[in-house]
């Protein structure tokens, strides 16, 4: 099946014309795929290419050397974007309109028709809890209401692809745990999701796969539930096991190893923090954005 996005070797170079024809390498031969229907998270610290990576991929910014593409069109074409919906970490919007204003006027934008446009409106404004609001201008909503209306206007074509740049930032618990079951609303419904956030239980609650990002190169990269496993250690489970049978079960394991009364075998958890700072411990970070 064709991948939703395929980076490949992707380099993005910035002139500082200020210092004398410095350069700064913002990414650095970086490499990807994000499957369709998947949670991808992308995870770094400040400057470390998330952002840059993100624009080259929606066509914002040429890429240096590298190509970047979108259910196999390149992102410098215009129609790649037919498919996407994005939410920036700060995005703007007019405050003099209403929420179902606002939908109105990105659907319009995105050449729906009009009643495509009122039928859709009332899906998505019931879809992130904003129907009692929809009348209401956005100058009046809170930082959670004016996330969830952001999603609801990057839904309002049908993308495919949805591509959420911290979309809890300064958002409270609860309206953060709306927008984590809106996430997940969308891998349901087949939707492929690319989220960069700063929230690292959040990205380990509901990611399927993630890389970490790191002066501008992939310096880990899977499947999360194999991130999280501790490869060097075994966890057992046992359900009302007597002190008998844990006795037994330590000489049995060290002569033979034995899977008498064991409900799980596998490999304990770490959590996505503290991978990420063992990824990046001791390393400085620059200037790339």
């Amino acid at each position: 099946m064709e991948p939703a996005v395929s980076i490949r070797g992707l380099t993005k170079v910035f002139r500082v014309p200020s210092l004398k024809r410095q350069r700064v390498v913002a990414v650095r031969d970086l490499s990807l795929e994000v499957a369709s229907g998947e949670i991808y998270g992308l995870i770094g610290p400040n400057g470390s290419g998330k952002s840059t990576t993100m624009k080259v991929l929606l066509g914002l910014s040429r890429p240096t050397r590298g190509s970047t593409a979108i259910f196999g069109r390149d992102s410098l074409s215009v129609s790649s974007r037919i498919d996407v919906g994005f939410l920036p970490e700060n995005p703007y919007f007019y405050k003099f309109l209403t929420g179902e204003e606002t939908l109105h006027f990105y659907g319009r934008l995105g050449g729906l028709r009009r009643k495509e446009i009122r039928e859709r409106s009332g899906e998505l404004l019931a879809l992130v809890g904003l129907e009692e609001a929809r009348h209401r201008r956005l100058s009046g909503y809170s930082k959670g209401m004016l996330q969830r209306i952001g999603l609801a206007q990057a839904l309002i074509q049908r993308p495919r692809l949805v591509v959420l740049d911290e979309p809890t930032a300064g958002v409270d618990p609860a309206g953060s745990r709306r927008i984590r079951d809106l996430i997940l609303k969308m891998r349901d419904d087949g939707i492929t999701v690319i989220l960069s956030s700063h929230l690292l239980e959040q990205v380990q609650e509901v990611c399927d796969r993630v890389g970490i990002i790191f002066q501008g190169e992939l310096c880990r990269e899977g499947p999360m539930k194999d991130l999280m496993a501790i490869e060097d250690q075994t966890e057992i489970l046992l359900e009302k096991a007597s002190p008998e049978l844990l006795e037994k079960l330590k000489t049995v394991i060290r002569e033979h190893g034995d899977e008498s009364a064991l409900l799980s075998m596998g490999h304990p958890r770490t959590t996505l923090e503290r991978l990420f700072l063992e990824e990046t411990s001791g390393k400085s970070p620059d200037t790339r954005e």
